[in-house]
């Protein structure tokens, strides 16, 4: 496919410097590659424990990554995770289903606390419990030894495997050396394009400007979109990156999504059927900005993707349309279609 489309992959290779004044690639071959446009698509690393024996723990991030954890961790083993967020959280779920005796630590005084919404967290570290994952938060690891991970406050937890899910870095070595700005990512506009005209940046690495901070969104759709959009502004087009992000995750027969904003107060909950329930963000003009919601299996999918369409036309919503389970969302999209 590739070849049908004249793209030339060179793969094994690695860039090692970029001369943005004669716009010019130098790989570690020594072969120079010239460009008229350049994008960074270097995605993140996962980030590594920084403790004694820190080097000890395992990554979740490549396939390779998956085979390894997967090899090892086999029924009756000891597996300890350092950090309970999605990525954490899933691969616990993963492997207490397969017979390993895991345990879940966690820095922060709550597990998901970082874009769960508290109801819907506690209910997903409930059925952690109940299925038989440790889960301890508050805490911090001093140090990894060969057969057991010690914690600050001197307690020590067996463990034949060690995990670290405590999140990604951009990689943003190469673009920060060829002088391009860097904050949280390589910095780029709605248009996707970095300080220099003709460099862009898309996918994992790229930090966008929303609500007044720069923010990376590390879904597999924006990935999507983003390339979507550079690949065309690359091309001479003026598209912007401005619609909401969806995410999801399966979490035991818990499926977990959300979409957009969904940060301070909820403005209202819909509880739809098998004890599932949608939570929805506004802004000061009443207008969706996210949503997020918990269910078995795909319960809360369809309302989930009616609320990306609602944030995408800017319709004003009152609470009691979002709280009432007999009203069909897509009903609420007529006014934004018939404007």
């Amino acid at each position: 496919m590739l070849r049908d489309k004249a793209i030339t992959l060179l793969d094994g290779l690695q860039a090692i410097s970029l001369d943005r004044e004669v716009r010019c690639v130098t790989l570690s071959t020594g072969v120079k590659l010239g460009y008229d446009k350049l994008l960074f698509a270097t995605g993140a690393s996962a980030r590594q424990l920084t403790c004694d024996g820190g080097e000890r723990a395992l990554s979740l991030r490549t396939v390779h990554d998956a085979a390894r954890i997967y090899d090892i961790a086999q029924p009756g083993t000891k597996v300890v995770i350092v950090g309970a967020g999605l990525i954490g959280l899933e691969l616990a779920a993963v492997l207490v289903a397969r017979g390993v005796d895991v345990s879940v630590l966690e820095y922060a005084p709550v597990a998901l606390g970082r874009n769960v919404p508290r109801p819907l967290a506690q209910r997903i570290v409930d059925r952690h419990v109940s299925e038989g994952s440790h889960i301890f938060c508050g805490v911090e690891v001093d140090s990894i030894t060969a057969g057991h991970v010690v914690l600050a406050d001197g307690r020590m937890l067996a463990a034949n495997l060690v995990v670290a899910a405590i999140g990604v870095a951009p990689r943003t070595g190469l673009a920060a050396v060829a002088g391009l700005a860097i904050e949280n990512g390589v910095c780029v506009n709605d248009n996707l394009c970095t300080d220099d005209p003709h460099v862009f940046a898309a996918g994992d690495c790229a930090s966008v400007q929303r609500g007044g901070i720069r923010q990376r969104f590390e879904t597999w759709q924006n990935a999507q979109i983003q390339g979507d959009i550079a690949g065309r502004n690359m091309a001479g087009g003026q598209h912007a990156f401005d619609g909401p992000v969806w995410f999801w995750s399966d979490q035991f027969d818990l499926g977990l999504q959300g979409v957009g904003q969904t940060n301070g107060a909820v403005f209202a909950t819909r509880k739809v059927d098998n004890d599932a329930e949608v939570l929805f963000y506004v802004n000061e003009a009443s207008q969706l900005v996210g949503a997020v919601g918990l269910g078995r299996g795909n319960a809360i999918a369809k309302d989930i993707k009616l609320a990306q369409k609602l944030i995408e036309a800017g319709v004003s919503i009152v609470a009691e349309h979002l709280n009432d389970p007999d009203i069909n969302l897509k009903t609420l999209l007529k006014p934004a279609t018939t404007a």
